[in-house]
């Protein structure tokens, strides 16, 4: 990894001029406007709306605007026991999400199946849809998901996005 940062700041040019990389302002500008898609499924969705209030505010890191349509979010919070008849479903909305899109299981139950080992419960939403965060708690604070937010944001900040996007486009060139 090189050690130059990822941005310049010049105050001695008039207008404070900031230097930095396609690809980082890209990033930077998604992962402080996620919109979140909230699968609320069981218990932790009553902390997941904690954390949309004013208490907690997840507006903070830009992740307020709650989108109840998949084609209008990009990140998907799974909170709560997935069953085998709700999973379908979830990998329905999951795909019909524009990319790049990102995934956080929360709780123990989106992440392992929680306390129910029964044959109506799946396992762990990443058998079905691939999981960027996990968010532990049975259910978990509304804390720990806005720790879970923000390490989701520093794994949006670490990406080539404008290569990984635009590889027809490069290989056009």
């Amino acid at each position: 990894m090189s050690d130059r940062s990822p941005y310049a700041y010049d105050s001695k040019v008039e207008g404070n001029i900031i230097f930095t990389q396609l690809d980082t302002a890209i990033n930077w500008m998604r992962s402080n406007s996620l919109w979140p898609m909230p699968m609320g499924l069981a218990c932790c969705a009553i902390e997941l709306m904690a954390a949309g209030a004013a208490r907690f505010d997840i507006a903070r890191f830009g992740a307020e605007v709650m989108r109840f349509s998949p084609r209008q979010s990009d990140v998907m919070i799974v909170a709560g026991t997935v069953t085998y008849k709700m999973a379908l479903a979830v990998k329905r909305i999951y795909e019909q999400m524009a990319d790049p899109k990102w995934v956080i299981a929360m709780g123990a139950c989106a992440s392992s199946g929680g306390m129910y080992r029964s044959y109506a419960v799946l396992q762990g939403i990443d058998h079905l849809i691939p999981v960027d965060v996990y968010v532990s708690g049975c259910p978990p604070r509304p804390e720990a998901l806005l720790d879970g937010l923000m390490r989701l944001q520093k794994k949006i900040m670490g990406e080539s996005s404008f290569l990984e996007q635009k590889k027809e486009l490069l290989a056009s060139i």
